[in-house]
């Protein structure tokens, strides 16, 4: 059975509704990076920090998985499938894919603001983390995502992951964001690879990926009906 690697951002999670960063009219906005997504800003406002997250949150809560969740889940049926994905909702897992690894983190979870924090993780009820919630040490939780500064520690294991696809499916990502984006280059010779997104340029990419021009939605489609299926 052949491994496929999904590496996936934030042009998946789009089509449900969740803005990005870089969108307009979206929560992101409404805020200032620095002031919400940087250690830094806990140290400052945690209360604000939270209260962002807790936004996230809830919107993430009210949307749902979208086609192209569920095309990468019905990989299953046919490969060994890895999804590494740069969101940090949980669309991936509730559309059923089973083996998920959140490099920048999942905020479904929250993750203890002291030292040791990425020992253990603690599952949120609802979407309200309030600053009265502490781990066992009695530090305050904080989302389990990771800040712009912060080191991201599951990018060894996705390295890893992607070192044995013999296929790389890239989608909804721009490619910007580092370290995450080195991992295209990191493929064995051998393995097929893929760019799904509309807005990316050929000459932006390594030469020895195919483009697909298209959403998610129907980028997953179009590679499923021509070429894995």
């Amino acid at each position: 059975m052949k491994n496929i690697v999904i590496l996936s951002g934030a042009g998946v999670s789009a089509e449900s509704g969740i803005s990005t960063f870089r969108d307009s009219g979206g929560l992101w906005e409404q805020y200032k990076i620095e002031e919400v997504a940087t250690p830094e800003a806990w140290e400052n406002n945690p209360q604000k920090v939270q209260t962002f997250y807790n936004l996230r949150r809830k919107q993430i809560l009210e949307v749902k998985p979208n086609e192209a969740h569920f095309l990468i889940a019905k990989l299953e049926s046919r490969f060994h499938v890895n999804v590494i994905t740069q969101n940090i909702d949980d669309l991936h897992e509730r559309a059923g894919s089973t083996n998920v690894l959140h490099l920048h983190g999942n905020i479904r979870y929250a993750k203890s603001s002291g030292p040791n924090q990425e020992v253990n993780y603690y599952p949120v009820e609802g979407w309200g983390l309030k600053m009265s919630d502490l781990c066992p040490d009695g530090y305050p939780l904080r989302p389990h995502v990771v800040w712009f500064g912060e080191s991201v520690p599951m990018m060894d294991k996705a390295a890893e992951l992607i070192a044995e696809a013999d296929i790389l499916i890239v989608i909804g990502t721009s490619l910007q964001v580092y370290p995450a984006a080195g991992l295209v280059y990191m493929t064995p010779r051998q393995c097929q690879k893929f760019i799904i997104d509309p807005g990316i340029n050929e000459r932006d990419i390594p030469s020895d990926y195919t483009l697909i021009k298209k959403s998610a939605s129907l980028g997953m489609k179009h590679l499923m009906e021509q070429v894995l299926f």
